[in-house]
């Protein structure tokens, strides 16, 4: 018996799933066993609309598959000896594997600043999310609430809190000289006015210095805030990051060709804990699930090991409200009602294929 344990079920996990579970040439002899908290895969991508109370927490909820190869375990993990192969759960007897694909996930990072942990609120888990939306849900009206960093999670949270209680002040924070510096001028251009056009303010250039209960210092400047929301940065969950493998400056875990561990070819890394040359995405995930899915089949096989296609990413799309969005195609940017179109089917089409 060969036994295979995912650590998580995101979307580098429920795509290795999909494709492994439905190959008409997976051994009979192979166990598959997820681990995960939840009791069902959540659209993380999503996680801005539930903080701003936009959709229910029923919309981002995708059962897990089921099959008579795969068993699910739900518990918290607790650590992972790579050298014994054993995966050790809270109050539960170890598992051990044979193969381990490591699909934890990322955690907020507050980069040093003191309180930031302490006094913001997050959006990198269900959990997270749903203590987000009542703190916002129960402001009163014209409550301040500052959005700390303007990647795409916070220019999708702002935007949708903005539709969701226009009555709040919203204040978003920017490092950049203009919202989503990285993308094209056009784009950034237009999200920015955006916001300024319905009257939320954009602060550029900030820095955040500390935060303390219902303060928010910018270059020191104390700013008071009914609610702060952090989300300037990730980094790979705690348990990757104590482990004892080579990693980036990021703290993620440096791979093999075949996304594994250079030093140990039957443990893999997928997702937002992998040193990948693009930014963490669930479209990187799912690309990385398809090659190690491919390996897997060959090694239970014997067969020689599969030559990989190069990752390419079809490009971002992100939502302002739900009658705008942007994005990017190729070396395209799309502004406007087309990729808010988009990202909607995109996530319909998911949700129908799992």
């Amino acid at each position: 018996m060969k036994h295979l344990v995912l650590l998580g079920g995101g979307y580098g996990g429920m795509r290795l799933m999909k494709r492994l579970l439905n190959a008409s040439d997976l051994p009979s002899d192979v166990q598959i066993t997820l681990i995960d908290k939840n009791p069902y895969h959540c659209l993380k991508t999503e996680y801005y609309a539930l903080a701003a109370g936009t959709i229910s927490d029923h919309h981002i909820r995708v059962p897990f598959p089921e099959h008579p190869q795969l068993h699910i375990k739900y518990g918290e993990i607790t650590g992972m000896n790579l050298e014994t192969k054993e995966i050790h759960l809270l109050d539960e007897e170890p598992i051990s594997f044979d193969e381990l694909v490591i699909g934890l996930g990322c955690e907020d990072k507050y980069h040093n600043v003191p309180g930031a942990a302490e006094f913001t609120h997050s959006i990198q888990s269900i959990d997270n999310s749903r203590d987000t939306y009542q703190t916002l849900n129960n402001l009163p009206h014209n409550g301040v609430v500052s959005v700390v960093g303007a990647g795409l999670s916070g220019v999708e949270l702002a935007s949708e809190l903005h539709e969701s209680r226009p009555d709040l002040k919203i204040k978003l924070f920017d490092r950049g000289p203009i919202i989503l510096n990285g993308f094209k001028p056009r784009l950034s251009n237009y999200v920015q006015n955006w916001f300024i056009q319905r009257g939320v303010e954009v602060i550029n250039n900030s820095n955040i210095t500390r935060v303390e209960e219902g303060i928010l210092y910018n270059h020191d400047t104390a700013i008071p805030s009914d609610a702060i929301v952090w989300t300037a940065g990730i980094q790979p969950n705690k348990l990757v990051r104590d482990l004892d493998v080579e990693k980036d400056p990021q703290g993620r875990v440096i791979l093999a060709n075949y996304h594994h561990l250079p030093e140990n070819e039957h443990v893999f890394v997928v997702g937002d804990c992998a040193s990948m040359p693009f930014s963490p995405s669930a479209q990187l995930a799912e690309e990385q699930a398809e090659h190690i899915a491919k390996v897997l089949l060959c090694r239970w096989k014997d067969e020689p090991m599969p030559k990989l296609d190069e990752i390419k990413l079809k490009g971002v799309m992100g939502s302002l409200g739900k009658k705008s969005g942007f994005g990017t195609m190729g070396s395209a940017s799309l502004i406007g009602r087309v990729p808010r179109l988009l990202k909607s089917g995109i996530l319909w089409l998911y949700k129908y294929q799992n």
